[in-house]
Order: structure tokens, then C-alpha cells, then sequence
């Protein structure tokens, strides 16, 4: 048994570790109790301070140990407060979210103010599939230490959304501070990262963003010591098309500034983001009609199907969880082309000027549109679609 109370953070992760190292059972604060409990095999005793514990470990006083119930928790832990139905129009952009959801892919949303961004941003957590059991624990993990359970909390069962301000530093997004503890990136593992006004970030703070994307993990080093913290995440960002938020053809500014707008975002970050989809302005007929939009539960319905195929592709793969986490080795055996759909792309390359990496995340996505098609084979269909999904490379504001 444990010999000492635990910090009202960090229940989890402490439980975990002295189940690895053989304990029995541990004492933690009652209000973080059922956090500690989703631990199988670990007694947990709640106490109210020190006093109650040094009674309980001299034997001179009772206290159960407290259970839950695993199962319910992810009964009750759906939120069904935000809802696809809700948005009306922006069915391209709702297709586009699809595909990124299926696939785990990184998406650009690009469009004047006032078109519904964020609103469709904000709804992409409803349509990813459900956590699994660990993955709910490693994202429970990092929000203990960081101390952003609920009193009573025992798991976060929802994906996570994060959203920070584009005023945040290197060290809000990465993680930091004296004691090196985790940033946005990995508060939205498991989870999405909305970044709204791209643009509007510092070059600095999104180019050490690079790495993470790439790898699912960032290593902070600090006077204190070094610590690696998961970060594997879907990006969702926001953008105005220029800088006074118009459309390139009704837009003040002039091609200079606006190509100097879209620079302050790196072509090496803009590889890394899968698609780049363009958010027009809704037209009066969709927002005046009765008609709703499909609901998020049908579309997850999709998107659950669609990953169940990548997780059994990839079962001798566990390392790859979802299409957007294909390698070099994985692109060739699983996104074979036939002729014509190599014709196709071939063509594509030569007319956008598209980057090597780029080739490879349009593999990644027409691999994802198959998916959600059922298609076991990518044809030139599905690479169409997925070679739409690039807005920016197509220079449409060039």
C-alpha cells in the first residue's frame, strides 16, 4: 500500500506508475479519487487530509476503496451540445472535414470573415471517432498534470478541442516553464488544434510546430530537465484569403501585400497540412431555408467505418493508427496507382509545381477518400478529389 497521500494533481499518472511498480493500492485526495480508481488491479483509498490517512495506515480507522465504472463514464461522456446539423450550407467544406476526420489529416480553412470557420472548426471533434479506452488515458495523463480535471473527474472521454489565442508564445503551444510541463499541443493529443487567423501567429512560434506534426511527440528541455510529452493531434487552422479579409478579386490590397500575407505561414508548414479548402460565403437561399445540414452522428457513422478499414489494414503496423500516419515504405505498399490515375497525378505535379511532400499527402488523402468509399484500390476519382483539397498550391490567389 502506499505510505503517503498524492498531490491533488497527478493522480493518474502516479497510480499508473505504482501499478507498474507492483503496489497494491495507494491513498490520494478524495476529490481526485476516481481518477486514480480507472487504474485496474490498484486499490484507491480516498482521504480527507493527513490525519485521515496516518489513522488509516495505523489500522485505527475503515475506508473502502472507491470503484468505477469505466463503461459508463464513456456513456455519459458524449457531448451533444455541438452538431453538424446545426450548420447550414458549406457542404464541399463539411465533405472536406469528413475526409479529415476519417484519415486523421491536418486542414486549412480558407475564407472571408463571417462565412462559418470556426463554427465548422469547432463541430470536427463531434464527427471523430470515439476514444478508446488508452487513448483516454493518455489524454487523462497529461490533463492531470496540468491540472485541468474536473473535481471527481476520472476520465476525459471526449477528444480534446483546444484553441489558444494567436498571441500565444513558444511555450504556451509547446510547453514550458521552469518545470517543464505541457503546452497546447499536448493538451490536444488524441484531439484537435484549432489555430484561427494563421497568419496572425508569429513565423516562430508556428515553425516549431514542424517537428511535432512530423513526429506526434515534442521534447522540452529546461534547466530542470527534459521531458517528452505526445502530441499527436489533428491541426485545424483558419484564414482570411487576404489581409482585409476579401476575396483576391474584391480585395484592397494589392498582390503584394496579399502573397506577403500568405507568406508569413512557411511552405515546410503549409506541406504539413494535408488539405487546404476554400470557405465561400453561404448564399441567402441556404440560410433563409428550413432545410438542415446532416447530422454529426451520421457523418461519424462514415468515419468510423472508414478507420475501422485502416485499423485492420494496418494491424501488423501498430505504430500507424489512421492514413495520415502513413510512411514512405507504407505510401508504396498501400497507395498503388494504376495508369491512368498515375497519368493523373503526373500531370497535377507538373501543372501546380506541387513539392515531393506534397505528392505524398495527396496519396495520404486519395488513400482516405477510397476508404470512405469503400474502394479497396485508389483510382483517378478518388486522386481528383484529393488533388482539389490543395487550394494554396493551386495558386488560386497567385
Amino acid at each position: 500500500m502506499g505510505a503517503a497521500c498524492l498531490p491533488k494533481n497527478e493522480n493518474l499518472p502516479i497510480a499508473i506508475r505504482a501499478k507498474a511498480d507492483g503496489k497494491t493500492g495507494i491513498l490520494v485526495p478524495a476529490e481526485n479519487a476516481a481518477e486514480a480508481a480507472v487504474v485496474k488491479g490498484l486499490q484507491v483509498i480516498p482521504v480527507q487530509n493527513l490525519r485521515e490517512a496516518a489513522q488509516f495506515l495505523e489500522g485505527e480507522i475503515k475506508i473502502p476503496p472507491v470503484k468505477v465504472d469505466v463503461e459508463k463514464i464513456f456513456e455519459n461522456g458524449h457531448d451533444d451540445d455541438l452538431d453538424f446539423a446545426e450548420v447550414k450550407g458549406q457542404e464541399n467544406v463539411k465533405r472536406a472535414l469528413e475526409i479529415a476526420a476519417a484519415g486523421g489529416h491536418n486542414i486549412l480553412l480558407i475564407g472571408p470573415p463571417g462565412t462559418g470557420k470556426s463554427m465548422l472548426a469547432k463541430r470536427l471533434a463531434t464527427i471523430l471517432p470515439p476514444l478508446t479506452l488508452d487513448e483516454a488515458l493518455e489524454t487523462t495523463k497529461i490533463h492531470s498534470i496540468v491540472g485541468l480535471l474536473k473535481p471527481g473527474q476520472a476520465l476525459v472521454t471526449q477528444r480534446p478541442f483546444r484553441s489558444p489565442h494567436h498571441t500565444a508564445s513558444d511555450a504556451g503551444l509547446l510547453g514550458g516553464n521552469i518545470n517543464p510541463t505541457p503546452g497546447e499541443i499536448s493538451l490536444a493529443h488524441h484531439g484537435v488544434l484549432f489555430l484561427d487567423e494563421l497568419p496572425e501567429f508569429k513565423r516562430s512560434v508556428l515553425e516549431t510546430m514542424r517537428q511535432p506534426l512530423e513526429e506526434g511527440r515534442v521534447t522540452i528541455s529546461r534547466a530542470a530537465g527534459t521531458m517528452t510529452f505526445p502530441s499527436q493531434f489533428m491541426l485545424v487552422a483558419a484564414m482570411n484569403p487576404t489581409p482585409d479579409g476579401k476575396m483576391p478579386q474584391e480585395s484592397r490590397s494589392s498582390p503584394r501585400e496579399i502573397q506577403n500575407y500568405l507568406g508569413r505561414i512557411s511552405g515546410p508548414l503549409l506541406d504539413r497540412i494535408d488539405l487546404h479548402v476554400e470557405v465561400p460565403q453561404v448564399k441567402f437561399r441556404e440560410i433563409s431555408g428550413d432545410r438542415t445540414g446532416e447530422s454529426s452522428a451520421a457523418i461519424r457513422e462514415r468515419v468510423v467505418i472508414a478507420r475501422q478499414r485502416q485499423l485492420k489494414r494496418f494491424a501488423h503496423r501498430p505504430k500507424i493508427t489512421c492514413n495520415a500516419r502513413l510512411g514512405p515504405k507504407e505510401l508504396k505498399e498501400f497507395c498503388a496507382l494504376d495508369e491512368s490515375a498515375k497519368a493523373l497525378l503526373q500531370n497535377a505535379m507538373a501543372e501546380f509545381n506541387f513539392s515531393a511532400r506534397t505528392y505524398d499527402r495527396i496519396l495520404k488523402v486519395a488513400r482516405t477518400i477510397a476508404d470512405l468509399a469503400g474502394a479497396e484500390n485508389i483510382n483517378s476519382e478518388h486522386l481528383s478529389e484529393a488533388i482539389q483539397c490543395r487550394s494554396l498550391d493551386r495558386q488560386l490567389w497567385s
